[in-house]
This record gives C-alpha cells, sequence and structure tokens, in this order.
C-alpha cells in the first residue's frame, strides 16, 4: 500500500470519527431514547460513513476519472476535494436516512423514510462535512501553499524557455532570405506578423503581434497596450468588445483571455505569481499586474503548457 492510500485511509477514518463524535454530543435524530444502544447505532453511523467514503472515492476515480493524486496542482486537489463532497454528503445522509428508516423507528416513529428527514440529515452531515473541510484545508494547508509554489515555478520556467525560443526563431527568420522563407512548408500555417484590430467604428490599430502586451475591456472600448519602436509603452483605445478582438487573435496561440475584462500575450509576461490560489501575470516593460480569474486559470496553464 502506498503512502498515498494509507493517508486517503486515516483522513476519512479521522473525518468519520469527527462526525459521529459530533452526532454523540448533539444526540439527533432520537439518538437518547435508545440509551446504550445509541452507542452501537453511533457505530453503525461510522460503518456507513466509512462505506460512503469508499464508494464516492471510486466513483471519483472510475466515473469522474479524478484520481487522488499530489502531482495535478493544487487547482486539481481543491476541486476533487470539493467533489468529493458533493458527492459523499448526499451519499452518507441517505445510507443514514435508510438506517433510521430500518433499524431505529421501533422506538422513534419520526424515523421513517421521507424527504423531511432526508434532507434533516442532508443537512446535519452537511455541516459536518464543511466543519471537517475547513479543518483539513488548515492541516494541509503548507502542503498546499509547497505545491502551489512548485506549480508557478515549474509555469515560469516553461514560460521562460517557450519565450527564449521565439526569440531564436524570430532572429532566424529575420536573418533569413525572404524567398526561402517563402519555401518553407509551414511559412503558410503561420499567421502574419503584423496585424490590424478593427472595431465598429472606422478606427483601426496596426501592429507587430510581438509588440502587444494586453488588451483591457473598459465599457464599449478596449485599450490595445503595445509597444512603441519597441521600447515606450502606448495605449490605443477602439470601439469594440473583447470578445470580438479575442476573435480577431484567435490564430495566435500566445494571446489568450486570463479574465474577463484582459486578453494577454504570454510572449511579453515578465513573471506568474500565485497568493492564496489566485494568479497574476506581471507583464514586461510596463509591470502591469493583470488577474487571472478562477475560470481561465486552466486555460492559461494550458495555453503555456502546449505552446
Amino acid at each position: 500500500m502506498s503512502q498515498l492510500q494509507k493517508e486517503t485511509i486515516m483522513t476519512r477514518i479521522i473525518s468519520t470519527i469527527f462526525t459521529v463524535l459530533a452526532l454523540a454530543v448533539f444526540k439527533p435524530f432520537g439518538l437518547e431514547a435508545w440509551q446504550w444502544m445509541a452507542y452501537v447505532h453511533l457505530l453503525a453511523f461510522g460503518l456507513l460513513g466509512l462505506a460512503a467514503c469508499a464508494v464516492t472515492e471510486a466513483i471519483l476515480k472510475y466515473v469522474i476519472k479524478k484520481p487522488r493524486s499530489h502531482e495535478h496542482g493544487v487547482d486539481y486537489i481543491i476541486k476533487r476535494n470539493l467533489w468529493f463532497q458533493i458527492i459523499n454528503t448526499p451519499l452518507v445522509a441517505l445510507l443514514i436516512c435508510l438506517y433510521r428508516h430500518l433499524a431505529m423507528s421501533r422506538m422513534v416513529q419520526g424515523n421513517v423514510l421521507s424527504w423531511s428527514n432526508f434532507f434533516e440529515t442532508l443537512i446535519i452531515i452537511a455541516f459536518c462535512s464543511f466543519a471537517i473541510g475547513l479543518y483539513w484545508r488548515f492541516k494541509f494547508r503548507s502542503r498546499y501553499l509547497a505545491a502551489e509554489l512548485e506549480e508557478t515555478r515549474q509555469l515560469n520556467d516553461q514560460l521562460k524557455r517557450l519565450q527564449e525560443v521565439s526569440r531564436r526563431q524570430a532572429q532566424a527568420a529575420s536573418s533569413s532570405a525572404p524567398t526561402a522563407l517563402a519555401q518553407s512548408p509551414d511559412a503558410a500555417a503561420l499567421p502574419p506578423a503584423t496585424l490590424t484590430l478593427t472595431g465598429t467604428t472606422s478606427e483601426t490599430v496596426t501592429l507587430q503581434i510581438s509588440d502587444l502586451l494586453y488588451i483591457e475591456a473598459v465599457g464599449n472600448y478596449v485599450k490595445v497596450y503595445r509597444l512603441k519602436d519597441g521600447q515606450a509603452v502606448h495605449t490605443d483605445m477602439l470601439r469594440a468588445t473583447s470578445k470580438q478582438i479575442e476573435e480577431e487573435l484567435r490564430d495566435y496561440a500566445a494571446v489568450v483571455r486570463c479574465h474577463r475584462a484582459f486578453l494577454v500575450n504570454l510572449g511579453q509576461v515578465e513573471q506568474i505569481i500565485t497568493r492564496s490560489g489566485t494568479m497574476q501575470l506581471i507583464i514586461k516593460h510596463c509591470n502591469d499586474c493583470i488577474p487571472v480569474s478562477r475560470s481561465n486559470m486552466a486555460h492559461v496553464k494550458n495555453a503555456i503548457n502546449g505552446m
């Protein structure tokens, strides 16, 4: 048995014990009427909880295809834990509700199988699950932070390598003869280095893709931040939506949406930083800090790894 499997089993056992102790303190479901037999029922609740955890783990691994792993990054761990709680909480509530109906309704008539009893049980188990989630999040905080820092370091290293390769390719292309470029089989597949962005009016912005820093949506306009003469940062305004500009830039893999209001050129990102599960991109030449929304975080990571 691997260390990860042992850790998973211990985590589930401790979580189940916490829930059983909470039920023992508050004695819901008419447990006080059973006197010493209440401890037998609490033991049964614990066994049902462990069984539900095993079923949930199997569903995550084989059905949803989310095996337990520390190698897929912090986002994966957080999302998997959320999936676990979403599946496990109603499953435990259902099993306990059935047990109440089959084994506890003799002395407490209210323990019959019904929607009201199911929702009552669900609320109690959901509260315990929330408290347990906070405990484990605090306990593994240092591990999450370490994993987050390592993931950020790898992203920065990958970004620097890709930018260096792009720089060398650009230098090689500029020193090659035009006829050689024309004969290259990949030349037709590459998007043009110079592009023109258009808005809903007659205004246009023409620039080298390598000079584009980022684009910000402001109301009915977009601000195009770019280098002018390869050095000074210049801002152009276009009456357009960021969705429209994104469509015009769809052939440029390095330009990605990182936020509802921002499109960024990854080739002009100086550094990626993460703070408490959030990501920000530091732009070269201006040191502007561009936020990455949680909904776009995976897209940015995939773009960096796939460039």
